[in-house]
């Protein structure tokens, strides 16, 4: 029994993530200049890191293991691939969340400080 179009879909499935991933970093890309301010830009660079990332990732882990009788290697770089995925699928939202809180609450400080420093004169 062949597994021909087994393989073959798998392989056409893996290019199709690895296109949606450059789709995806280069939406973040146009989102970067687009976006007016400061939180909107860096959802879109989120989206852009997430996106941009792990679908190539996965996509690189498809065309690994599209091949019948994969040899260790092969398996390897598809379990590294996914893994990869899931740690920055973890990391990236989480960082850019931080960085945001961070720049909310300088810049809410800030104001604080200018409101004192215009009503205290």
């Amino acid at each position: 029994m062949s597994f021909y179009w087994v393989e073959k879909i798998i392989e056409i499935l893996g290019l199709i993530f690895i296109s949606a991933g450059a789709f995806f970093e280069f939406v973040a890309a146009i989102g970067f200049f687009r976006m007016p301010n400061f939180y909107t830009r860096v959802h879109a660079l989120t989206i852009g890191a997430v996106g941009g990332t792990v679908l190539p990732l996965i996509g690189v882990a498809l065309l690994a293991i599209s091949k019948v009788g994969a040899d260790p290697s092969r398996l390897y770089l598809a379990t590294l691939c996914i893994i990869s995925a899931i740690i920055i699928l973890i990391v990236a939202p989480t960082g850019s969340h931080a960085l945001v809180r961070s720049a909310y609450i300088h810049s809410k400080q800030r104001r604080e400080e200018y409101r004192e420093s215009v009503v205290g004169s």
